[in-house]
C-alpha cells in the first residue's frame, strides 16, 4: 500500500485535527497557573489584578489556537501587511499617543488601550524571516543592509517613545533571525566593533537622562538607596530572604508590606523568590527550560527554512526576555521594563507571546498537515 494511502488511513487525534503540539500546551498550562499563584500574592491578594490576568490567558490562548490554524504559506503572504500595519501604528503613536509615565507608548481606540509595539515583537522576525527565505543563504551584503533597514525602522520609532526595552527585544529578535540565517562571522565582528566604537556618543547623545541612571544604578545601587538605587535594593533583598525553601505563599516581608515596588509586573520573580525560595524559582526555570527545549526541537524539526528561522527565532527571543528580566531584577543587567513571561500582569505582552506559540505549533504541525 502506498506509503501516502496509509496516511490517510491513520486516525488522527484531536491535537492533530485542531494543529496543537501538546507537549507545548501542557507547559504552557502549567506555567501560567504557576504564575497566576504568584501573581496573586504579588498583587496583595488583589482579585481584580487576578481576573483580569485569567481572562487575558483565555483571550491569548484563543489567540494562540486560531494562529495554529494557519498554513506557514499564509504567514509569508501576510508578513508584508503585518509588518506594515505595526510600522504605521508606530508612526499614530508619535503623533495620537497616549502618555504616562513620561513616555508615549499607548494608542486608545474606543476606551481600549493597547501597546503597538508588542505587535513588532512578532511582525519583524517574521517579515525577516519572510525576505531571508526568499534569498539565497548566507545572506549577501546588500540582502543583510536590506534585513538591518527592515529591523531599525520599528526599531528607532519606539526608542522615540521612549522604550529602550522593547525596542532591545524588537532588534534581537530580527537579528537572531539573521544569525540563523547563517551571517558570516565578519559581519558580526564587525558590528561587534561598531557597538564598541559608538558606546561613548550613544551615551553622550542617544540615551535619556533617566536611561544613563539606570546604568549607572547598576554599578552602584547603594549610592541612591532611598531613590534609584531602592528597586534593585529591596529586590534583592527579598530574594536573598527567601533562602532554601521559602517564607511560605503570602508570607513574604517585601512584598505584603509594599517595599518592593512593581511587586506585580516587572519584579515579580523576587516576590517567588522570597516565598517560594530557591526550590520554586528552579521550578519556574525548569519550566521554562522545557518550553525552550521544545521550540528548539520544533525548530530543528521544521519542514522548510522559513519554518526553521521563524521557529528558532521567536524561541530564542522567549529566553531573551527571561534573560533580561532574571538580569534586571537581579541587578546584573539596567532595569529596562521587560516583564517576567506569562507570570507578570500584562495583556498586551501574554497575548503577543502566545501568538509566537501558536506559531511554534503551525510550524510543528506542517509536516503533519499534507499526511492527515
Amino acid at each position: 500500500m502506498p506509503e501516502a494511502s496509509r496516511d490517510l488511513r491513520q486516525p488522527v487525534s484531536l491535537s492533530q485535527r485542531w494543529h496543537i503540539d501538546l507537549p507545548l500546551l501542557v507547559l504552557l498550562l502549567l506555567l501560567g497557573g504557576f504564575g497566576l499563584l504568584v501573581l496573586y500574592s504579588a498583587s496583595g491578594q488583589n482579585i481584580y489584578y487576578m481576573k483580569r490576568q485569567i481572562m487575558f490567558f483565555i483571550l491569548a490562548f484563543g489567540v494562540m489556537f486560531t494562529v495554529a490554524q494557519f498554513r506557514l504559506k499564509t504567514m509569508e503572504s501576510w508578513a508584508v501587511w503585518f509588518y506594515g500595519g505595526g510600522v504605521f501604528l508606530l508612526i499614530m503613536v508619535l503623533f495620537f499617543g497616549v502618555g504616562a509615565k513620561g513616555a508615549q507608548r499607548w494608542l486608545s481606540l474606543g476606551g481600549f488601550r493597547f501597546q503597538p509595539s508588542e505587535i513588532l515583537k512578532l511582525a519583524v522576525p517574521l517579515m525577516v524571516t519572510t525576505y531571508l527565505s526568499a534569498r539565497i543563504l548566507p545572506p549577501r551584503f546588500k540582502h543583510v543592509f536590506w534585513t538591518l533597514t527592515l529591523i531599525g525602522v520599528p526599531t528607532l520609532l519606539i526608542m522615540r517613545q521612549p522604550d529602550l526595552g522593547t525596542s532591545l527585544l524588537i532588534a534581537s529578535s530580527g537579528l537572531l533571525v539573521l544569525f540563523f540565517a547563517g551571517l558570516s562571522w565578519k559581519y558580526i565582528f564587525s558590528a561587534v566593533g561598531l557597538v564598541v566604537a559608538s558606546a561613548w556618543p550613544m551615551w553622550q547623545f542617544g540615551l535619556h537622562d533617566y536611561q544613563r541612571q539606570r546604568i549607572l544604578t547598576l554599578l552602584n545601587p547603594e549610592e541612591d538607596k532611598l531613590g534609584a538605587g531602592w528597586n534593585i535594593i529591596q529586590s534583592k533583598t527579598a530574594i536573598g530572604s527567601g533562602g532554601f525553601d521559602g517564607k511560605g505563599w503570602l508570607n513574604g516581608t517585601q512584598s505584603q508590606l509594599n517595599f518592593l515596588p512593581e511587586s506585580h509586573t516587572d519584579f515579580i520573580i523576587a516576590v517567588l523568590a522570597e516565598e517560594f525560595g530557591l526550590r520554586g524559582v528552579l521550578l519556574l526555570m525548569t519550566l521554562y527550560i522545557l518550553i525552550l527545549g521544545r521550540g528548539l526541537w520544533i525548530a530543528g524539526n521544521a519542514q522548510t527554512t522559513f519554518g526553521r528561522l521563524l521557529a528558532g527565532s521567536i524561541t530564542f527571543t522567549f529566553f531573551i526576555y527571561i534573560f533580561v528580566n532574571i538580569g534586571m531584577v537581579t541587578g546584573l543587567l539596567p532595569v529596562v521594563g521587560v516583564p517576567l513571561p506569562l507570570v507578570s500582569h500584562g495583556g498586551t505582552s501574554i497575548v503577543t507571546l502566545m501568538m509566537g506559540f501558536g506559531i511554534l505549533m503551525a510550524v510543528s504541525t506542517e509536516r503533519r498537515r499534507v499526511t492527515i
